[in-house]
């Protein structure tokens, strides 16, 4: 059987507000169906992204179809499409995916979706509980920041294999 490379696309939505990031699918091959499923997940009462929201902004990507952007319309939530060729009015999205790419995707190889999986995940945890954010005060968005007491020992964690490190003081 002879493989060859395979793209695969990760869909995501960032709250402007806190820079929460929801990985809302990967898939190699976006389509029609598949985007619907993704506006029913993004709109569903009980867990979904846009709860309690009132404006998802897209950009013209033509993989947000009409069908897709109806399905976000019909539950309350406003639509916002970003004008075309304008990357900088849609900034903490651009500057997550150049995160994600520097900071691991562009560092590693992968040989199946699982791994692609895993990585994705336990980088937004990372970007969650461990990074801090430059734009929200060098706070950590999930996080409890440590006090900082002067004399005390700190200790280097890191995930996916040392590719990411933080830092926590002692016990």
């Amino acid at each position: 059987m002879k493989r060859s490379l395979v793209r695969y696309h990760v869909l995501f939505a960032i709250e402007l507000a806190t820079r929460r990031v929801d990985i809302l699918g990967i898939v190699s091959e976006p389509n029609g169906p598949w985007m619907e499923q993704i506006a029913r997940n993004v709109t569903d009462v009980f867990s979904g992204f846009l709860r309690n929201k009132k404006y998802f902004i897209i950009d013209r990507d033509p993989r947000f179809t009409k069908k897709f952007r109806k399905m976000i319309s019909e539950s309350g939530v406003d639509v916002i499409r970003l004008s075309r060729r304008s990357p900088n009015l849609n900034a903490y999205a651009e500057r997550f995916v150049r995160s994600i790419k520097e900071e691991c995707l562009g560092r590693m190889i992968f040989f199946s979706e699982k791994q692609l999986r895993a990585a994705v995940r336990e980088y937004v945890e990372h970007y969650h509980l461990e990074r801090n954010h430059q734009g929200i005060e060098n706070q950590l968005i999930d996080g409890v920041p440590k006090p900082w007491d002067q004399g005390d020992e700190f200790v280097r964690e890191s995930r996916l294999g040392g590719l990411l490190n933080y830092y926590r003081m002692a016990a």
